[in-house]
């Protein structure tokens, strides 16, 4: 099978070209891209692209760009999980297309020719997303772009547009990049849905902290609500062990037993004029008389 990863070259990276063709590069030459957000795994997939590789080779040149004051060093733009198969399928050599790219270009090449992969995690999209915008924000070199943190207006409209989605979606993605790794891992594991993420991002790293060592010893997770709850005790400054240990403990609304009885099997036991309130106020008052005379008769004995 071709050893491919499906990934979408850019035009941006094309016309940066080098060489024509592959050159073949020793593997201690060849240097991940620093802070790439995508994951490489040690999982069955990289299990039988380490067997097609030790069987064909590579098939599709990774993509590379000469580092800035380093001789014969390159860093990989795309391909990341080839090359960690070839290591680990003992090859001394890669072979590559070489590109004159800066940091800035090579960031923003690198983060479009994966976001169109099938599969990428939350945590992925929100550090890629992160890593464009502030190459765009370089490029641009514009004063009033500052915070990455709130996603500058300009990058998130462009990163937006080239996936097709809202700019209020792209900014939220990239304030998961606030929370601790450990909560990011909730979810990426989909125990922890994006809105619920991106309040807990407004929390501190010590209320974070607070929060996963009472996730992990309640074995739970907040609700929506509960996560709104902790961001404004938050921004109050009143949010702590304790205060977070009782919202978690305390039972969700629909976690709370609740007794339904159709209102045909009661009408006929009260007058016609009784609300569904007074029917209700009237049950619990018969079940209290019941209770409070069977504890007088137990007294009685």
């Amino acid at each position: 099978m071709p050893v491919t990863e499906n990934e979408k070259e850019v035009d941006s990276i094309m016309k940066n070209e080098i060489t024509k063709a592959p050159v073949n590069i020793p593997v201690e030459k060849l240097h991940p891209f620093e802070g790439h957000p995508y994951k490489v795994l040690d999982n069955e997939e990289m299990n039988m692209l380490i067997e097609s590789i030790q069987e064909q080779g590579i098939l599709s040149p990774i993509i590379v760009r000469p580092l800035e004051n380093e001789a014969d060093e390159y860093e990989i733009i795309s391909g990341h999980r080839r090359f960690r198969a070839a290591g680990k399928a003992g090859l001394k050599t890669v072979p590559a297309l070489i590109y004159a790219l800066n940091r800035d270009d090579a960031a923003v090449a690198l983060v479009d020719s994966n976001l169109h992969r099938e599969h990428i995690l939350p945590s992925e999209k929100a550090f890629a997303y992160k890593l464009k915008a502030e190459a765009l924000q370089h490029q641009g070199k514009r004063s009033d772009l500052t915070s990455v943190q709130v996603a500058p207006k300009l990058a998130t409209e462009e990163i937006a547009e080239s996936i097709n989605t809202s700019k209020d979606t792209v900014k939220r993605y990239i304030r998961l990049t606030n929370l601790i790794p450990e909560i990011l891992q909730y979810v990426d594991d989909g125990k922890i849905a994006l809105t619920p993420a991106v309040e807990l991002s407004y929390l501190t790293e010590q209320e974070q902290q607070d929060l996963l060592d009472t996730m992990e010893s309640e074995d739970c997770t907040p609700s929506l609500s509960q996560t709104q709850q902790m961001k404004k005790f938050s921004q109050d400054g009143t949010l702590d062990m304790d205060k977070i240990f009782e919202m978690l403990t305390t039972p969700k609304a629909n976690q709370i037993e609740k007794l339904k009885i159709p209102m045909e099997r009661l009408r006929g036991f009260f007058p016609k004029d009784y609300t569904t309130v007074q029917i209700e106020e009237s049950i619990i008052k018969m079940c209290e008389e019941r209770y409070h005379k069977k504890m007088r008769d137990r007294d009685a004995r």
